[in-house]
């Protein structure tokens, strides 16, 4: 198996480029993302690769970070993704930008891939919410806003009353701001830098909303 190819482009096409290694040519298949940042033809270049082998094909998919092939592998590991339709997320996604996206239940962000229609949307948020919540999301991997909120007097277990308000806080800024047109990721994204920078704890409503405005607006 493949797991990195360095040489020089040879050819580059809309979904896929061939790399000249050492005289021989290898058509790897990658992402928009990868393909804008790897150079034009001559350039030399170092892919990551992920190989894929079936009855009748033996497919090579080339990454330009260890990042986008994790993903990679994560998006293809949901039913219904298969290789394209990983790589076309990844075109519509950064890789840096998915975590908001996949945690904020963002399935509208997700559609915007070829291919990606609203049930494999919401299915890909369904199955990869509880893996995104391990990652290095910053404060967003501890106070996640897309938490269940608990109800007055009623804590989940481990959950301070303030913590428990925080979320339900947290959750009604993000509809706030997805009502006034926001997309639910980049909402979720800007609330969370807002409560970051506030000095109570935890923020009023308004904070949030006034201050994620701001973020939004620069």
């Amino acid at each position: 198996m493949f797991a990195k190819l360095t040489g020089k482009i040879d050819s580059l096409f809309q979904d896929s480029l061939i790399l000249d290694v050492g005289g021989v040519g290898y058509h790897v298949f990658a992402s928009g993302r990868t393909l804008g940042l790897i150079g034009d033809c001559g350039s030399p270049v170092s892919l990551l690769i992920e190989t894929h082998v079936r009855e009748d094909h033996i497919h090579l998919y080339g990454f330009s970070s260890l990042q986008e092939r994790d993903w990679f592998r994560l998006l293809t590991s949901v039913q219904g993704v298969g290789a394209k339709s990983g790589l076309a997320i990844l075109t519509a996604c950064p890789p840096d930008r998915l975590p908001m996206v996949i945690a904020s239940n963002d399935a509208n962000a997700l559609r915007q891939a070829d291919g990606v229609g609203p049930k494999l949307a919401t299915r890909i948020c369904t199955e990869l919410k509880d893996k995104v919540q391990n990652m290095n999301l910053g404060a967003a991997a501890h106070q996640p806003v897309s938490a269940p909120v608990a109800k007055k007097g009623k804590e989940k277990a481990g959950e301070t009353p303030s913590t428990a308000n925080q979320f339900a806080i947290d959750q009604d800024a993000v509809s706030a701001l997805v009502n006034l047109g926001y997309g639910r990721s980049e909402a979720f994204s800007a609330v969370l830098s807002a409560r970051q920078k506030s000095n109570d704890n935890p923020p009023t409503i308004d904070y949030l909303i006034k201050s994620a405005l701001k973020e939004l607006a620069g």
